[in-house]
């Protein structure tokens, strides 16, 4: 596959190459999650507009240490961090607001180029242009695929031949059952090492109030959800008849987070009725939690070999490099 270079990219510091990944049928996926035993709906479908800027906003609450506490780390190591990445191509997992790989790409100026993975085309891009604007002499690729899938990096001329490494941030990892992140591990292999953050295992009164804020929007980002249903999909959810609650699992190492019936009660999506129980959850997302060893042998069972690992003087998270065997 040629990269895109239409009228609006030709005179772009950014390469584009598009994969057009498959977008799922909403509807389907929507029907299908409810129609289950466990109800439960994919987490990607939480990130409509609305629900990227909450998102955006519970990064920022003090109950939610994860971003802050990335951020520190990578901040306070960035040199020794730097040292691992050569002067070959950082490939970013997710575009987002590119706040942690600008403390990487300061520390490492001899990195050529950054590659940037993501399944939105325009955030991606957005994304992309604005790192080449900053960083005079970095080659920016942008790469829309979707990531959980195998990537298609032998299809990239400018990584042939290229040490490349990894970098995952987020502890977005936590978000796959252990085996799926397995899977994904062993995919990300192809690029080579991996720097990747981890939140780890601590008490659930750490833990259950970053999932659920006091200011509730922990709380509005889930239920936004059920706003986008009746909105696209014409359906008849009654907010006010359903709770948001997070809730650690100590056994599974995993906070679970779910919405709530309030009453039995029933919903229309087009012809289809969804039927609930007083009580009865809905799924949206998980997060693992994991110790160091916990996660180190699961990236041993995808084929890599742990190097370092950096974790803060409260023992809230963690960066693993990890070298591809």
């Amino acid at each position: 596959m040629t990269p895109i270079l239409n009228s609006q990219l030709r005179h772009s510091p950014v390469k584009l190459y598009d994969f057009h990944p498959p977008i799922e049928d909403f509807k389907t996926s929507i029907l299908a999650g409810l129609q289950q035993p466990q109800k439960a709906i994919s987490p990607q479908f939480l990130y409509d507009k609305r629900g990227s800027e909450l998102f955006d906003a519970i990064c920022t609450l003090p109950e939610y240490y994860l971003t802050r506490t990335e951020v520190q780390l990578l901040q306070d190591h960035a040199n020794e961090i730097a040292t691992y990445l050569g002067n070959g191509a950082l490939v970013e997992f997710g575009s987002g607001s590119s706040q942690k790989v600008r403390i990487l790409l300061g520390a490492a100026p001899q990195v050529q180029t950054y590659v940037g993975l993501d399944i939105s085309r325009q955030h991606l891009y957005e994304a992309c242009t604005a790192l080449a604007q900053d960083y005079p002499g970095l080659e920016a690729i942008a790469l829309c695929t979707d990531y959980t899938q195998p990537l298609p990096i032998a299809q990239i001329p400018e990584l042939q031949n290229r040490h490349t490494i990894g970098f995952f941030p987020g502890s977005s990892i936590g978000n796959l059952e252990p085996l799926e992140a397995v899977a994904f591990l062993q995919n990300a292999a192809v690029l080579g090492d991996l720097i990747i953050g981890v939140d780890l295992k601590k008490s659930a009164a750490i833990l259950e109030p970053a999932y659920d804020d006091a200011q509730g929007i922990s709380a509005a980002f889930a239920l936004n959800l059920l706003t986008r249903i009746n909105r696209e999909l014409g359906a008849n959810f009654d907010l006010s008849q359903f709770a948001y609650r997070a809730h650690y699992n100590a056994i599974a190492g995993r906070i679970e987070m779910e919405i709530v019936s309030l009453a039995e009660q029933k919903v229309s999506i087009g012809d289809v009725e969804i039927c609930f129980d007083s009580g009865e959850t809905l799924r949206t997302e998980y997060s693992y939690k994991y110790t160091p060893d916990e996660f180190q042998m699961l990236a041993m069972a995808a084929g890599f070999q742990p190097v370092q690992v950096w974790i803060d003087a409260q023992q809230l998270f963690s960066i693993h490099y990890l070298k591809r065997l």
